[in-house]
């Protein structure tokens, strides 16, 4: 029980702290390279975005009071466990809003414009770039930043539509009605520039992380092989029955379904029990079960 409470515990580390890293990048992008160029893109961050912008109410204020108006939903919903990340991305982003605007500010008070002048499309491209990706990784980890975030893990939860398109589908009303405040259509298309460009890095780094392969492994120090993959790695094997057509002799065939990430511990784990093994990689489609991707039907 110990070994699987460190196991667990060592894994919630390891989200909160690559979830506080894509909140730094998301905070980045904003305070370096949209609320200086005025962009504002979808989500509850871009409703806070043009409230910043009319009445001059810092971002982080109304970010905080819209989305602790969505934790109810998550809690119901997603589960005590999402909502804890939640709630962490939250009160976390607020801060690295603040922080970031604090260390960004000129002497007069306001965002100083890093790209210089009539850059608006280069801070359109680097924000959200930034934000995607950061976005990117607190998904992979099981986190939320909140808002229009929480609508899509919940409709993803039940129906196979990728986290970006969802969250695209929910942004597009927002960004469209920047039209009735600024009067200004060059806002309302670099707000979808913003958007477009957000999902396209989202589903490449989820996409990216949940990467699978498959690796068939032939050796006569099978046991070893299999027995390491499972206990140092934490996959499940599979052995086969196979016959060297040439040699006439039995052999058993390891077979292992991994994360892409994974893939360098099990040559190395292989290559220090039997350095003769012959080794098959290939990646995969998709893998869905235990230990994977949820097998959801349209």
């Amino acid at each position: 029980m110990d070994k699987i409470l460190k196991i667990r515990l060592g894994r919630d580390v390891k989200d909160y702290l690559s979830i506080t890293f894509g909140l730094i990048c998301y905070a980045l992008g904003w305070a370096a390279f949209l609320l200086p160029y005025q962009i504002t893109t979808g989500g509850v961050t871009g409703i806070s975005a043009i409230i910043y912008y009319v009445t001059g109410v810092e971002i982080q204020v109304s970010y905080f009071i819209i989305n602790a108006l969505f934790l109810g939903f998550a809690l119901k919903i997603l589960g005590p466990k999402f909502s804890l990340k939640t709630v962490y991305a939250i009160f976390m982003l607020t801060f690295l809003l603040w922080l970031f605007q604090a260390i960004l500010k000129g002497p007069d008070g306001n965002l100083p414009q890093l790209l210089g002048p009539g850059q608006e499309f280069m801070a359109c491209v680097v924000g959200a770039g930034l934000l995607g990706f950061g976005i990117g990784i607190v998904f992979c980890n099981n986190g939320s930043t909140g808002g229009t975030d929480i609508i899509a893990w919940i409709i993803n939860k039940y129906k196979d539509v990728t986290l970006g398109r969802m969250m695209m589908y929910c942004d597009i009303v927002i960004i469209s009605s920047c039209y009735f405040i600024f009067h200004d259509w060059k806002r309302v298309l670099f707000g979808f520039c913003v958007l477009f460009i957000m999902s396209i890095v989202i589903d490449y780094v989820i996409n990216s992380t949940r990467q699978s392969v498959q690796f068939l492994i032939f050796s006569r120090k099978h046991d070893e092989i299999a027995e390491g993959i499972t206990k140092q790695i934490d996959r499940g094997v599979t052995l086969l029955d196979g016959t060297g057509w040439y040699s006439k002799q039995n052999i058993k065939v390891v077979v292992v379904l991994a994360k892409k990430s994974q893939s360098l511990d099990i040559f190395r784990l292989v290559k220090d029990i039997d350095p003769n093994a012959f080794i098959s990689q290939s990646n995969v489609v998709g893998v869905y079960g235990e230990g994977f991707d949820k097998l959801k039907i349209k």
